[in-house]
């Protein structure tokens, strides 16, 4: 593997389902809600002399699931609400100085900060 030196660098974490993976998915919600609606229509022609109520119940899903279904199946894809950034910086080194100077805070022979001459800061 090679190493490109500046080259944009992108991220394709927060990327979208793909189209025909989201129109399956779709399709098998679909599917599914029809399967419902068909078990609560068969349930209601089953019980409307045995009990009437939950016939009733059962009749009203088999009426209103059609809707449901096409409007969940038709919604679209789905809606990231804030994708990252594509474009991630190259890490930048740090700059590691092998000696430091006879001058900064860092070279007394405590390491600490303290300052030549007793001095702290």
């Amino acid at each position: 593997m090679r190493r490109q030196n500046g080259g944009e660098v992108f991220r394709i974490t927060g990327a979208r389902q793909g189209l025909a993976d989201d129109v399956r998915g779709r399709q098998r919600r679909y599917v599914i809600s029809m399967s419902v609606r068909t078990v609560s229509v068969i349930l209601a022609a089953v019980l409307w002399n045995v009990e009437r109520y939950v016939a009733i119940v059962a009749l009203v899903l088999g009426v209103l699931l059609p809707y449901v279904a096409v409007v969940i199946a038709n919604a679209g894809r789905e809606n990231t609400p804030s994708l990252p950034s594509t474009f991630v910086p190259a890490p930048m080194r740090p700059v590691l100085d092998a000696v430091p100077s006879a001058g900064s805070a860092e070279s007394g022979p405590e390491g600490g900060g303290a300052r030549r001459g007793g001095e702290s800061v």
